[in-house]
């Protein structure tokens, strides 16, 4: 497949566009819900190679997967659609489930910024693997938006990308994500901590990690996917819960002193004032009656689906309590055991929501039994959960040696070759 590629396309050089996945350490769905977020970029990286076409036809090749592939359409069949209809159609074609993501960039920047394109070419090389909570759809997405701003001229602000790498995820392949992978990717700097407030887009300075502690990632083996449903409804039911919590106190949710974000309320607040005006569980149809409306613009809600609000809008509170101590003890030097726990809390924070995994469980399990006080601090589940990575705080060359004996009981459990996310390197915007 390289080497057709080399041969068909030896003219002009193609544009490059390179973006790392990234770990995260703390925030993960606390994201639509405006915490402070903590996330940090790995050594696995997506390179999209690209060149510009006149023939009106898309053409997509990737190593990415098991074996290369390659994906062709033409523009006519795109002509008139909506970004939600486009993706639909590429989406029932052969490998339109991976192309959707690259080809949805073009289509969102001829929309949001005018992109004049007759057809292209592109080459997706990566070794950030697909389903395991490290947001490998947001490296294609931001590497192929830096390849295409390359190759046509364009000079788009970073954070105006992540926000176009974002739209493409949720308007055209239909992933009800929060912005948090596309800021981490494009933003992150190598052996940093980047914090971030998804309010909608404040991306702070990142921070260099603490002498003697390193984070990595360990691969449950477990699919994870943010377009399941149990993500989809844990956040729909976050906002419900929101909205809940405003009208029954009688303010309007779209003009309120948080400014629609749960995380705005400080935890002893939500605690006393909110949570016990928000149900454990309502029907879609019974929410809708009541309160016509959930703010959220990325979700439905389903009239005959069961939600679980009170957990749901709990945990995003917590999380940006546990966030902030979390960043403080690392910022001040102060003991990692209590910043390990902060972690702990949130994996139980995760499986409070239903988004917690048995084998992610398992590793948690392990964690506490064998590394607690002996070189792992602390450990969760990362990203949108049910599955995909394990972060795990390390402090000691006994602790990494612990985390690889998990594995290698995980490994045997499982009969899955499990990887290790170990390393950083630099976000696609920081690249040459």
């Amino acid at each position: 497949m390289k080497l057709e590629f080399i041969q068909v396309f030896y003219a002009p050089e193609p544009s490059i566009g390179i973006a790392p996945g990234r770990l995260d350490v703390m925030g993960g769905i606390a994201d639509y819900s405006g915490s402070l977020l903590l996330q940090m970029p790995i050594a696995e990286e997506t390179r999209v190679s690209l060149i510009p076409g006149m023939d009106g036809v898309f053409t997509a090749n990737t190593d990415a997967l098991v074996a290369d592939q390659q994906f062709s359409i033409s523009l006519d069949q795109l002509k008139g659609l909506t970004l939600h209809e486009a993706g639909e159609r590429v989406k029932q074609l052969p490998d339109g489930d991976w192309a959707v993501y690259v080809l949805g960039c073009f289509i969102v920047l001829e929309q949001a910024v005018g992109l004049q394109w007759e057809g292209a070419t592109v080459y997706i090389e990566s070794s950030v693997p697909v389903g395991k909570g490290v947001s490998s759809s947001a490296a294609i997405e931001v590497a192929t938006m830096h390849a295409i701003q390359r190759a046509y001229g364009l000079s788009i602000p970073p954070l105006q990308l992540a926000i176009l790498s974002q739209q493409v995820e949720n308007q055209v392949v239909g992933a009800a994500c929060g912005l948090m992978d596309q800021l981490s990717v494009n933003f992150g700097k190598k052996d940093h901590l980047l914090p971030l407030v998804c309010q909608p887009s404040t991306v702070f300075d990142p921070i260099p990690l603490p002498d003697g502690i390193r984070f990595v990632g360990l691969d449950s083996g477990v699919r994870h996917a943010v377009s399941g449903a149990s993500y989809s409804d844990v956040r729909t039911a976050a906002f419900m819960g929101f909205v809940m919590a405003m009208k029954e106190t009688g303010i309007d949710p779209l003009q309120s002193p948080y400014q629609g974000y749960l995380a705005n309320i400080p935890l002893e607040t939500f605690q006393t004032r909110f949570l016990h005006l928000i149900p454990e569980q309502i029907s879609g149809k019974a929410f809708l009656d009541r309160y016509h409306h959930h703010m959220d613009m990325a979700t439905t809600v389903i009239p005959d689906r069961v939600y679980y609000p009170r957990a749901a809008a709990l945990h995003p509170v917590q999380e940006n309590h546990r966030i902030k101590k979390f960043l403080e003890i690392l910022k001040g030097g102060d003991d990692p055991e209590e910043a390990g726990r902060l972690m702990l809390a949130s994996h139980e924070g995760y499986q409070s929501v239903g988004l917690g995994e048995t084998v992610t469980d398992r590793i948690i399990e392990m964690v506490r039994a064998r590394g607690l006080g002996h070189g792992i601090a602390g450990a969760r589940i990362s990203g949108g959960g049910s599955g995909g990575t394990v972060t795990m705080m390390l402090t000691s060359e006994e602790g990494y040696a612990l985390m690889q004996g998990i594995r290698s009981q995980i490994e045997a459990e499982t009969g899955k070759s499990l990887k290790v996310f170990e390393g950083s390197s630099d976000g696609a915007h920081f690249r040459p």
